[in-house]
């Protein structure tokens, strides 16, 4: 094995580095954008059940009261 296949093997060495890091950054950017949209969704349900129950809560205070005569 001479100097030049030597250092043919480290750049192909470094290259396959450089390829996993980056695919394994792509995997966790995908999974932290899936996870905020995750996140964002159960924030917006959350809301809107907070929003409903009020609007019942509302409702029912709002009511006049009836009497029994």
């Amino acid at each position: 094995m001479n100097v030049d296949d030597v250092v043919a093997a480290k750049v192909e060495a470094a290259r396959v580095r450089i390829q996993a890091a980056k695919r394994r950054r792509e995997e966790l950017a995908a999974a932290r954008k899936r996870g905020l949209a995750a996140r964002h969704a159960n924030k917006l349900r959350y809301l809107r059940s907070r929003e409903s129950n009020a609007v019942v809560a509302e409702t029912a205070t709002t009511e006049p009261e009836k009497e029994n005569l």
